[in-house]
C-alpha cells in the first residue's frame, strides 16, 4: 500500500511539473519532458500528450533496460532520461526543456561560459553544450553525457536544455535558473562581449556553493548577500 501511494505521488509529481514547466514559458504544446528515479527503473512523462491533458495514469514506467508496459508509449528522449540515471547514480529526477534563450543559444552550438557566478548552480564553471544528434536517438544521449560531465545540466546542439538534479522539484528550479542565465548572457552579448570569471575565480564560488541551500551554519547563502 505504501509503495502504491508513493508511485501515485510521483506520477502526480510528474503531471504537475509538467504543466508548470509550460506556464513558466519554459515548454510549448508537448513539447519537453520530465521523470523521476523509481523502484528499479523510473517513470517519465508520455510522448505527445500536452501538460493540460496529462494523467498520472498516462505517466510510463521504464525498466533500466529501456522496456516498458502498457497502452501509453514514453517520451521520445526516454534514452537521454535512462543514460543519466545508468552513469549518474545521485540523480533522482531528470527535466528536458525547449525554453527560447536556451534554444536559442544551442543553435548558435555554444556553452553557456562563466559570465556569471550564477553558471556554478549546475556544477561547474560552464554549461557545456553537447553535439548534435536526431532527437530520441542513442547518439544524443551519447552526446549529452559526455557535455554532461561531472554537471547537473547540458545544453542540446539545437534543440534545448537537459538537466538532473535530487528531486523532481531542484530539477525544474535548475531549468528555469538556466533559462535566466542564457538570457542573461544573450542580453549581454547584444550589446559587447560579457567579461568571464576566471578559473580561480569560478573555483571559489564553487566551492561556496558546497553548501548552497542548506539551513545550517555554513554561512553561505549565495544569492543573498
Amino acid at each position: 500500500m505504501a509503495e502504491f501511494v508513493l508511485e501515485s505521488k510521483a506520477r502526480m509529481a510528474i503531471c504537475r511539473t509538467m504543466r508548470e514547466l509550460k506556464e513558466l514559458g519554459l515548454n510549448r504544446g508537448a513539447e519537453g519532458n520530465c521523470s523521476i528515479r523509481f523502484g528499479d527503473g523510473f517513470l517519465i512523462s508520455p510522448t505527445g500528450v500536452v501538460p493540460e491533458d496529462m494523467q498520472p495514469g498516462q505517466v510510463v514506467f521504464m525498466d533500466m533496460e529501456g522496456n516498458h508496459a502498457g497502452a501509453w508509449k514514453p517520451s521520445s528522449e526516454w534514452r537521454m532520461h535512462l543514460a543519466i540515471y545508468r552513469e549518474r547514480p545521485e540523480a533522482q529526477a531528470v527535466v528536458h526543456t525547449h525554453s527560447e534563450h536556451v534554444s536559442a543559444l544551442s543553435c548558435l552550438r555554444e556553452p553557456i561560459p562563466p559570465f556569471h557566478y550564477m553558471v556554478a548552480i549546475a556544477g561547474g564553471s560552464i554549461i557545456d553544450c553537447a553535439n548534435y544528434a536526431t532527437f530520441g536517438s542513442e547518439e544524443i544521449a551519447e552526446n549529452m553525457l559526455r557535455a554532461l560531465g561531472p554537471r547537473r545540466a547540458a545544453l542540446l546542439a539545437n534543440h534545448g536544455l537537459i538537466c538532473h538534479h535530487d528531486t523532481l522539484e531542484k530539477a525544474a528550479q535548475l531549468a528555469q535558473q538556466i533559462e535566466s542565465l542564457a538570457k542573461q548572457y544573450l542580453l549581454a552579448r547584444a550589446v559587447g562581449e560579457p567579461k568571464r570569471l576566471s578559473d580561480a575565480e569560478m573555483a571559489e564560488v564553487l566551492e561556496k556553493f558546497a553548501g548552497y541551500g542548506q539551513q545550517s551554519d555554513s554561512g553561505v547563502e549565495p544569492d543573498s548577500a
